[in-house]
């Protein structure tokens, strides 16, 4: 999966964010970058060496930042799409309200893992993402995420 000559939702819609996994205006953040497809929004992330969980696989700490950060993309592309803009002086439009991972399998260390949300309900004050991490063909990690609107006050 390659998505070289293409901008990210990250990039496009909040390129200012300094969100340690995918705020493009972060130095040592992770940097993920999500695109839309066909229904799925879909990254691709290559863990560094420092992401070891002491036993030579991901750390559960990362596998959960990077499925709350993707379900932000896909959240994010959603608001967008349905015109739920940031209100006020707020750089997004939505925070995360929850997010239930389930730990299914090791993941590794080594290689790039794929990253995979899709929008299972969307309402304005509301949304919900399911988004998974999966490397050598197998879910590793599951989520339901649940976003809620953003009212600075």
């Amino acid at each position: 999966m390659t998505h070289d000559a293409a901008v990210s939702i990250q990039q496009r819609l909040y390129p200012e964010t300094t969100c340690f996994g995918c705020g493009p205006a972060n130095p040592k953040g992770l940097h993920l970058n999500s695109f839309p497809g066909d229904g799925v929004v879909t990254a691709t992330f290559r863990p560094w060496p420092e992401h070891d969980n002491g036993i030579g696989y991901l750390n559960g700490g990362i596998i959960c930042t990077i499925l709350d950060c993707h379900s932000a993309a896909a959240v994010m592309a959603e608001a967008d799409r349905q015109g739920w803009h940031p209100l006020g002086d707020a750089a997004l439009s939505y925070l995360t309200a929850g997010l239930d991972v389930k730990y299914l399998r090791p993941c590794s260390l080594t290689e790039e893992v794929e990253l995979r949300a899709t929008i299972t309900e969307a309402t304005e004050p509301t949304i919900l993402a399911e988004v998974e991490l999966v490397w050598d063909g197998k879910v590793r990690a599951a989520a339901t995420a649940t976003w809620k609107r953003w009212r600075p006050r």
